[in-house]
């Protein structure tokens, strides 16, 4: 009987432990809900719902900085896959060696513009470069453009006569059929010298129509940033070059690990937790 009381009273302690570790992952799970609200109560831009094209460039650095630009592709690609978002690649410049030079990732789901827009600015890498013969320690850029995604028909009129077209092959996403024909498709707006380009849907007139689309997201950023400039003196958000010293955010991989914007302060030792798209430190504390 003995034996009896005591399996049963271990059995109400293994019960009341398992209640408890349910109730803290209520709690976690709430309290996840509660940060997701209260960054969305900052949401309050425009544009802030829409879904947004997330455009990255090589900077400084040759062949190491055009395998960074590829790192922070896949980056975003896996902060997208956390987040339950959608993502595709509209078009790709690839390196001669390794890398990308450049690309353009379409997200889309919920306030992915509000979350992604302040990513916007250089981003730099200080690694052991892996093309270096002597192990030479590197460091790279690359910039991070958000862009919100409009839809057809939308908000500016933009004059044919200003656009210059031009078709090319396309050396990304698509498979062997785009190989052949020249269906992607670069929109030059020759007044502001924006341009947008896409290669990742079957037909000419697709990539057309998505290439107008990003066009038209980016004469508005322009005249938006040139309404903050004219009246309160700042410069815009987006840095003007791709070198040192522009850096929103530093990436460190030697001599030791750490990434900290340079911005909110935030920062961890968990650089691969980042580039596994572990985002939400930087994004929650760039949201308030």
């Amino acid at each position: 009987m003995k034996d009896l009381k005591d399996i049963e009273e271990k059995l109400e302690i293994i019960q009341e432990l398992e209640q408890s570790e349910e109730t803290e992952k209520e709690l976690g799970k709430l309290e996840k809900k509660i940060k997701n609200l209260e960054i969305l109560v900052c949401f309050t831009g425009r544009y802030d719902k829409n879904d947004a094209i997330l455009n990255i460039h090589s900077g400084a650095g040759g062949v190491d900085a055009q395998d960074w630009a590829r790192t922070l592709l896949k980056m975003y690609e896996k902060f997208a896959d956390r987040r339950g978002w959608g993502w595709k690649v509209l078009d790709e410049s690839r390196g001669e060696q390794e890398g990308i030079k450049s690309a353009s990732l379409e997200i889309s789901g919920k306030y992915v513009y509000g979350y992604l827009k302040k990513e916007s600015g250089v981003h730099r890498l200080v690694r052991i470069s892996p093309f270096s013969a002597k192990g030479l320690r590197h460091t790279s850029f690359a910039l991070i453009e958000v862009l919100p995604e409009m839809e057809s028909g939308g908000e500016i009129k933009i004059d044919e006569k200003d656009l210059r077209i031009e078709t090319f092959k396309s050396s990304g996403p698509g498979g062997q059929h785009m190989q052949k024909t020249e269906s992607a498709i670069r929109i030059t707006h020759v007044p502001s010298g924006a341009t947008a380009s896409v290669q990742s849907e079957r037909s000419q007139l697709q990539n057309r129509q998505k290439a107008m689309r990003i066009l038209e997201s980016r004469l508005i950023q322009k005249m938006e940033e040139s309404k903050v400039k004219k009246l309160s003196g700042l410069k815009p958000e987006l840095a003007s070059g791709i070198e040192w010293g522009n850096q929103i955010r530093s990436y460190v991989m030697n001599p030791y690990k750490m990434v900290k914007d340079h911005r909110t302060g935030v920062q961890t030792i968990d650089i691969e937790g980042v580039f596994e798209g572990e985002l939400d430190s930087f994004i929650e504390a760039e949201s308030k």
